[in-house]
C-alpha cells in the first residue's frame, strides 16, 4: 500500500496525522489505534512526513487558513446546512433530522452543576447558541452572544415501578419525536426524568444542523472534565476554542471554488456519471413523497466470523470496512441484479486539527459506487472497492451538497439523491462514563425515522488494544429501514441472507459473487424441492364442464350466477348452455375448433364459455371494449372461424371474414336446440382455451390452455382456498384476463355461487365494501392495489371474507 493510500486509509478509520509546528502529532478515536496500526505509522513516518508536507504546500496554495472571521457581517450556513435549510423549509415540523440521545444516570446526582455543565458547552460552542433565519432572501446564522438553557427536572418517583417505567419510555420517545423550529427554538433540548433516589434518564436532543455524531463525543468529553469540575467548585478546567463552526463554514465557502472545486468535481462528475437507482425488491410500492417512518432491526454476526472476516481483510491488504462494504455491495447485487451499484457512507471529515473539538456540522456523505459487471470473484471485488473508496478519500472535501447542486441529478420527493441505501463501520458505541459518585450509560430506545430506504450501520466491540478479548461479542449493529417500503419479516431474511453471505465470503473469497451462498437451508428446500413438487393426483376422468354437469345434477336447484336482481340455478345454466352448444355443432364447432367469445362481463359470457367446451371447442376471449384493429387482429391470428357475441358489438367485427353468432339476437334459434348434455369428444390434451397477452411489448400473442392445465388449476385452487359449495365468490376480472376463468371454473366444479359485480362499484374501495358485505361474499379476488385500498377499510369483525390477490396467492382472512 503506497503511503498517499496509507493516509487515506487512516482517515476512514477517523485517524488523523498531521504537523503541528514541528511535531508529528496523531488523533485517534478511542480503541481504534491498534498496536499494529501504530506500529506501521512509526515506520512509515519518514515517508508520513514528507507527504504531508507536500499536501502543506500544495494547500497553501489552494486552502485559505482557517481563522475566526468577525461577527459583524452576515455569516453564511455552510454547504451541509444549507440542505438541511431547505429540507425543513420543504417539509416543516419533521423530526428525522432530530439527534436523541438518553443516558442512564446511577448515583448521586448534583442537578445544579449537570444544568451548570450544559451552558458552559453552550457557551463554549457557537453552534449550540446558532438560530437559521432569514437575511436578504438568504438563510444566514445568528449567533446570540449568551444563551441559558434550563435543565426541568420531571419526578417520576411517586408513581408505581410499572406505570414510572412505562411514562419514562413515551416520555423518552416524545423528546425523540419534537421537531425543532430552526429560526426561534434553543437548537439542543436537556431533560432530567427522576425515577429513584439515585438513578435518573438524561434526555438529550439536537438538531443535525449544529451537531454530527462525532460532535457527540465532544459533548460526552466535556461533561466528563466539565461537571466534576462544577460539582466541587472549581473553575472549569477546558481552554477556549480558538474557532468556532461559523469560521469553518466561512472557509468552506472562499476555499471551494475555482481550481479547487473544479478538480473536486470533476473526478465526481467522472465517478458518478451515468449514475442508476437501485431498484431494490420492495413490499410496497414508493410512495410519491417520503414520510421519514422507519424502524430498527438487530444485527449480531458471531465472534468466529468476526475475526475470519478481519483475517481476510488483513491477507488482501484491505481494511474490515473494505470487506465489509463489499459484502454488502455484492449483497446489493444479488437483490437488484444490478451491477451499478452506489451507496453512501458517511465519514467524519474533520481532517484539520483545529475542528476537532467542535462541535458542529461536519460529516459528509461519500457515494461509493462499484461496478460488478463480469461476475467477478469476491477477492476482485475487494480490489475494486478499495480503488473506489480510496478515490473518494482523496476527493472527500467536496460536500455532499455541492455535489448535487453541482451535478444536478433528478430529483424526486420520494428518494434521496444518488444514493438511497446507507452503508457505515463505526467506532464502538459510547460505553458507561464514570464521573465522582454518578455513572452515565446510554439508554437505547427506538427510533421512528429513517432518511433512506435502507441503513446498515456496523461496528467492532469496544477495546483499547484492537484486539478481541474472550469477552468480545463480535461485530454487531443495525438495519434502519423505511417502514413506506419493506416489512420487518423482509429486513430479517435481508440480515440473514446477509450473514450466510458472509459465511461463503471467508470460506471461499476465490468464489465468483453469483455462485456465494445466499440462501438458507430451507429456503433451499423450498427452491429445490418443494416449490418444484407440483405433483397433484387429481380427478383426470371429466373435464371442467362434466364437473359442472354433475353439480347441476345433484344440485338443480342450487344458485350458480348472481348478476344484479338475475340469479340462475345450475340447471338452468346447464339448460341454456347445452342448447348452446347444439347450436354450435351444426357450424363445425368440435375439438380444437377456436371460437371467438366476444361478449362483456355478464351471464352470457359463463353460458358462451361451458356451451364452446360443451360442444368440443375452445374459446377465445375478446374484450368488447377493444379497439376493432385489435379485435381483429386476435380474430385473425387465431384462425377463428366461428365468433359468439352479442348484437350490440357485432359492429365491432364487421370486417373479419367469420361466422357471426349473436346469443341475444339468435337466441329464438338457440332456444330450439335440445336441452340434454352432449357426448363429450374431446381428451385431456385437446384445447380448452386461448389467452391473449395485453401486447404492451408487441402485437398480443395467443397462449394455448389444454383440458389438463385447466383442470390442474381447479383442484389446485379449490384445495388451497379451501372452496366450497357454500362460498359465495365475485366475478370481478375483465374478460381477456386470464383471472377472469380462475374466479369462474373452481366454483362452478364446486357448487359454489358466483356474483358478478357492476361496473359502477368494482373500482370504488368504499362501495364495494357495502357491496361485499352486503351479500355475505365469502371470497374475492383483488388487484393488488383495489386489494391494499380495500384492506384499509373498516370491516365488521365476524365478516367471514377471503380476499386473493389476482395472481392466486391469500392475502387476508376476515
Amino acid at each position: 500500500m503506497q503511503t498517499i493510500e496509507f493516509l487515506a486509509y487512516l482517515r476512514s478509520l477517523d485517524i488523523q496525522v498531521f504537523i503541528e509546528g514541528e511535531k508529528f502529532r496523531c488523533n485517534a478515536p478511542e480503541g481504534i489505534l491498534t498496536a499494529e496500526l501504530r506500529a506501521e505509522i512509526q515506520a512509515r513516518k519518514p515517508e508520513i512526513i514528507g507527504c504531508l508536507a507536500a499536501t502543506h504546500h500544495q494547500s497553501r496554495h489552494n486552502f485559505k487558513s482557517l481563522v475566526p472571521i468577525s461577527r459583524s457581517r452576515n455569516l453564511p450556513l455552510s454547504f451541509a446546512q444549507q440542505r438541511l435549510w431547505f429540507l425543513d423549509r420543504l417539509m416543516p415540523n419533521h423530526p428525522f433530522y432530530n439527534i436523541p440521545l438518553a443516558l442512564n444516570l446511577t448515583g448521586s446526582i448534583d442537578a445544579a452543576a449537570l444544568e451548570q455543565t450544559f451552558n458552559e458547552i453552550v457557551r463554549r460552542h457557537e453552534a449550540l447558541r446558532t438560530k437559521i433565519v432569514m437575511e436578504s432572501g438568504q438563510p444566514v446564522q445568528v449567533i446570540h452572544p449568551t444563551l441559558t438553557i434550563p435543565l426541568p427536572v420531571l419526578d417520576l418517583q411517586q408513581l408505581p415501578p410499572a406505570e414510572r417505567e412505562s411514562r419514562a419510555r413515551a416520555l423518552t420517545i416524545e423528546a425523540t419525536q419534537h421537531p425543532f423550529n430552526l429560526s426561534t427554538d434553543s437548537l439542543l433540548r436537556v431533560k432530567l426524568l427522576r425515577l429513584e433516589q439515585t438513578r435518573s434518564i438524561l434526555l438529550l436532543t439536537l438538531h443535525h444542523i449544529v451537531a454530527d455524531g462525532w460532535s457527540m463525543g465532544v459533548l460526552m468529553n466535556e461533561i466528563a472534565s466539565l461537571y466534576p469540575a462544577f460539582a466541587n467548585n472549581r473553575p472549569s478546567p477546558l481552554p477556549e476554542l480558538p474557532i468556532q463552526y461559523a469560521d469553518f463554514a466561512h472557509w468552506q465557502r472562499e476555499c471551494l471554488q475555482g481550481e479547487v472545486l473544479a478538480t473536486q468535481l470533476s473526478y465526481w462528475q467522472q465517478q458518478l456519471d451515468g449514475i442508476s437507482m437501485l431498484n431494490l425488491p420492495t413490499d410496497r410500492p414508493r410512495l410519491a413523497a417520503q414520510t421519514y417512518q422507519g424502524a430498527r432491526y438487530p444485527l449480531q454476526l458471531s465472534k468466529s466470523l468476526s475475526l475470519a472476516l478481519l483475517a481476510l481483510g488483513q491477507q488482501e491488504g484491505v481494511t474490515l470496512f473494505i470487506t465489509l462494504l463489499a459484502a454488502f455491495q455484492v449483497l446489493l447485487y444479488r437483490y437488484t441484479q444490478q451491477s451499478d451499484i452506489a451507496i453512501g457512507s458517511p465519514i467524519a471529515n474533520r481532517n484539520r486539527s483545529e475542528i476537532e473539538e467542535l462541535i458542529g456540522f461536519f460529516v459528509n456523505s461519500l457515494v461509493l459506487r462499484t461496478d460488478l459487471s463480469g461476475n467477478p470473484t469476491f477477492r476482485e471485488v475487494l480490489s475494486r472497492v478499495k480503488d473506489v473508496a480510496l478515490g473518494a478519500y482523496a476527493h472527500q472535501d467536496l460536500p455532499f451538497e455541492k455535489i448535487v447542486e453541482e451535478l444536478h441529478p433528478e430529483r424526486n420527493l420520494n428518494q434521496n439523491p444518488l444514493f438511497q441505501v446507507v452503508f457505515a463501520l463505526q467506532n464502538a458505541p459510547m460505553t458507561a462514563l464514570e464521573l465522582p459518585d454518578l455513572t452515565l450509560s446510554p439508554l437505547p430506545f427506538e427510533t421512528e425515522t429513517t432518511r433512506f430506504d435502507l441503513e446498515f450501520h456496523l461496528w467492532e466491540p469496544n477495546t483499547q488494544t484492537g484486539l478481541w478479548t474472550d469477552s468480545s461479542e463480535g461485530i454487531s449493529g443495525f438495519v434502519i429501514y423505511s417502514t413506506d417500503l419493506f416489512d420487518e419479516a423482509t429486513i430479517a431474511r435481508l440480515v440473514e441472507h446477509f450473514q450466510l453471505l458472509l459465511e461463503g465470503i471467508v470460506a471461499n473469497p476465490e468464489y465468483q459473487i453469483a455462485q456465494l451462498p445466499l440462501l438458507s437451508k430451507s429456503e433451499l428446500d423450498n427452491v429445490l424441492v418443494k416449490w418444484n413438487d407440483t405433483q397433484l393426483d387429481y380427478p383426470q376422468d371429466k373435464l371442467v364442464h362434466q364437473l359442472f354437469e354433475n353439480i347441476a345434477h345433484q344440485h338443480p336447484d342450487a344458485i350458480a350466477l348472481v348478476a344484479e336482481d338475475d340469479r340462475v340455478t345450475y340447471q338452468e345454466l346447464n339448460i341454456r348452455s347445452n342448447q348452446l352448444a347444439h347450436y354450435l355443432t351444426k357450424f363445425g364447432v368440435k375439438a380444437e375448433v377456436l371460437v371467438g367469445l366476444c361478449v362483456e362481463r355478464s351471464i352470457d359470457l359463463v353460458i358462451g364459455m361451458l356451451g364452446i367446451l360443451k360442444a368440443g371447442g375452445a374459446y377465445v376471449p375478446l374484450e368488447p371494449t377493444y379497439p376493432s384493429e385489435r379485435l381483429n387482429l386476435m380474430i385473425q391470428d387465431a384462425k377463428i372461424s366461428v365468433l359468439l357475441t352479442r348484437e350490440c358489438w357485432h359492429e365491432r367485427v364487421e370486417n373479419c371474414d367469420v361466422r357471426v353468432i349473436c346469443i341475444d339476437k339468435d337466441w329464438a334459434s338457440i332456444d330450439r336446440e335440445s336441452e340434454a348434455n352432449l357426448a363429450c369428444q374431446v381428451e385431456l390434451n385437446n384445447l380448452a382455451y386461448v389467452i391473449y397477452t395485453s401486447g404492451s411489448t408487441g402485437n398480443p400473442k395467443g397462449v394455448e390452455i389444454e383440458h389438463r392445465g385447466l383442470l390442474n388449476l381447479v383442484f389446485w385452487h379449490q384445495h388451497t382456498f379451501a372452496v366450497s359449495p357454500s362460498d359465495k365468490a365475485t366475478q370481478i376480472a375483465g374478460v381477456s384476463f386470464d383471472a377472469c376463468g380462475w374466479e369462474i371454473w373452481p366454483y362452478l366444479s364446486t357448487g359454489a355461487s358466483i356474483y358478478l359485480v357492476h361496473d359502477d362499484i368494482r373500482q370504488m374501495p368504499d362501495r364495494l365494501k357495502d357491496w361485499l358485505i352486503e351479500k355475505a361474499i365469502t371470497i374475492c379476488f383483488l388487484p393488488t392495489p383495489l386489494a391494499e385500498q380495500i384492506l384499509l377499510l373498516d370491516f365488521p369483525k365476524d365478516t367471514a371474507l377471503r380476499i386473493l390477490l389476482t395472481g392466486g396467492d391469500k392475502l387476508n382472512n376476515y
